[in-house]
């Protein structure tokens, strides 16, 4: 399939407002106290464009043209759109900053993209500010809520020619595993390819054009909604709606109050509403479905029957400009499922040496457009990282860095990041499939399962937990008792050796902006998490005799 004939982005928002002049493109929930549109808003495609127009000029007149870059930090703020397409129009790519981002990270986004202008919200100005100081003249910064009637001109001209299909739209940022985040380097090409490969998915996801109001509350710096929500809306002339971030105390208010009929979110998500108690709300709203990365197969039917709607399951990456999704019935609920290859991508499971494995094997997820185009639609490359370009598309294929089984069917199952399966006396052990676990009984409220060292057999399993009631673990005595029973639990519910071998109960777990928990900032670099004041030594514990308990 080819995205190519979309052009830019600027040129789809100008097909959806000359087709849906007066229906809305983007709305907020009301949310009172909130410094901007506590009381809610909306605004059309014909208004969304009458403000990109007015941006489009002022950037012109300053001298932004392809080639250019410009990093916004935004904050939800959905005026973001205007600067967004009135950029594009122009071929100059929006750099989205993490409004989470501590000066230091800010700087390394800003100089690392070679940014030609920083525009952020007042809250964080003081620290763009002293990054646009540190940087140098040729990095001004101008803010976001009190947009000026000029902007400062790049010290480069522009590039010569129009933008295109293939014309550079946004730089994401990875949030890195391994040393700094990565930078995307996203066409229009990949975002309209994006969006077309989401509505093309059709069965429980199947998208009616002009009528969607899509909700999703997962910050716009990140792929799921940047790349997969907004370009789907934009081509279909939807309305995107977005929070300032994920509430779940006002969650079926919100979607009643702005009329979703889809949603689209991460898999924490479900088991947080599903921890509410009941309210009228929670099913009195209109949405047909939600798109989820990561439903726990535990609570994936607990959840369609509790509140009303199918979740359908789907696997996507930054990167790939493409989803896969178990959209179809009879969707595999009871697994993690995430659907099968489409005619917008090619996928394979793979073993280290880039061999095809049999059927309920285990091995990486590889993904391509096609033999003869592999990368097509997909992002260009990690900005001045050919190294790591190449690693990631090693024999025509883009390297995912996921473990999966593809059953009989040819439907893929996720088992976990590769970085988070955990190495024991052989095993392959999924990090996601003990959190899951962890996660069921009533007396935690979060838990991150990482790899511990073990001098016997190379890996063990540590489960780093947030107790759903602090006082449980402030008396040493309680703490292990309360550790003793969660090992039990995980003993009784899954084979011995997954069970884990050290618990340590923390008082919190670093969470990204995607709800995601960074298990790279748990501990500092080489630590010993055996190590860690509290940590409780269960190993003795692990006993294959004891499997039948």
């Amino acid at each position: 399939m080819d995205a190519t004939h979309f052009g830019t982005l600027y040129q789809s928002l100008l097909r959806a407002a000359a087709k849906y002049p007066d229906r809305p493109a983007y709305a907020v929930p009301p949310m009172p106290g909130r410094s901007y549109h506590p009381d809610g808003w909306e605004v059309t495609w014909a208004q969304t464009l009458a403000a990109v127009e007015a941006k489009k000029a002022l950037y012109a007149r300053a001298g932004f043209g392809r080639g250019h870059r410009v990093a916004i930090l935004f904050n939800q703020r959905p005026e973001f759109f205007f600067h967004y397409y009135a950029l594009n129009a122009l071929g100059t790519s929006v750099v989205p900053v993490n409004p989470d981002y501590r000066r230091d990270e800010i700087h390394y986004v800003v100089e690392h993209s070679e940014a030609n202008l920083v525009l952020g919200i007042d809250d964080r100005a003081d620290d763009l500010r002293a990054v646009c100081r540190e940087i140098g003249p040729n990095c001004p910064f101008v803010s976001f809520d009190h947009f000026p009637d000029a902007v400062p001109s790049p010290a480069t001209p522009a590039q010569p020619g129009e933008p295109d299909a293939l014309t550079e739209a946004a730089l994401l940022y990875t949030s890195g595993t391994t040393g700094r985040p990565k930078g995307c380097i996203l066409t229009n090409e990949y975002f309209h390819t994006f969006g077309q490969c989401y509505l093309d998915l059709g069965g429980r996801v199947a998208m009616r054009e002009g009528e969607e109001r899509l909700y999703n509350p997962l910050p716009l710096h990140h792929a799921n909604c940047l790349s997969v929500s907004t370009p789907a809306m934009l081509i279909i002339g939807g309305c995107l709606i977005f929070p300032d971030r994920f509430h779940a105390g006002t969650w079926w208010k919100d979607l009643i109050a702005t009329r979703a009929t889809a949603v689209q979110f991460q898999g924490v998500i479900p088991n947080i509403l599903l921890k509410l108690p009941p309210c009228p709300e929670e099913t009195a709203h209109t949405v047909r479905f939600a798109l989820c990365a990561g439903i726990d197969p535990v609570q994936h039917e607990v959840f369609e029957q509790r509140y009303g709607f199918p979740v359908v399951e789907m696997w996507a990456m930054t990167e790939t400009g493409r989803l896969i999704s178990d959209c179809h019935e009879p969707r595999s609920i009871h697994t993690r499922a995430f659907g099968r290859p489409s005619q917008w991508v090619e996928a394979r499971a793979v073993d280290d040496a880039g061999n095809e494995v049999p059927p309920d094997t285990p091995g990486e997820l590889v993904v391509r457009h096609s033999e003869a185009t592999p990368r097509k639609g997909f992002f260009s490359g990690y900005l001045k990282n050919a190294e790591a370009t190449d690693e990631a598309w090693q024999n025509g294929w883009f390297h995912t860095g996921d473990a999966v089984v593809r059953d009989e069917s040819g439907c893929f199952h996720f088992m976990d990041r590769r970085k988070n399966i955990i190495r024991r006396s052989g095993e392959n052990i999924a990090a996601a499939e003990i959190e899951a676990c962890l996660t069921h009984h009533e007396r935690v409220r979060q838990t991150a399962v990482i790899a511990a060292p073990d001098e016997l057999r190379e890996e063990e399993v540590m489960a780093c937990i947030v107790a759903r009631h602090p006082e449980d673990v402030v008396d040493p005595a309680h703490r292990e008792a309360l550790a003793r029973e969660l090992f039990d639990w995980c003993f009784e519910r899954m084979a011995y050796f997954k069970a884990p071998g050290w618990i340590l109960f923390v008082d919190s777990l670093p969470m990204g902006t995607s709800a995601k928990v960074q298990k790279i900032h748990i501990f500092p670099q080489g630590t010993d998490p055996r190590a860690q004041p509290g940590a409780i030594d269960l190993r003795p514990l692990k006993k294959q005799t004891k499997a039948a308990h």
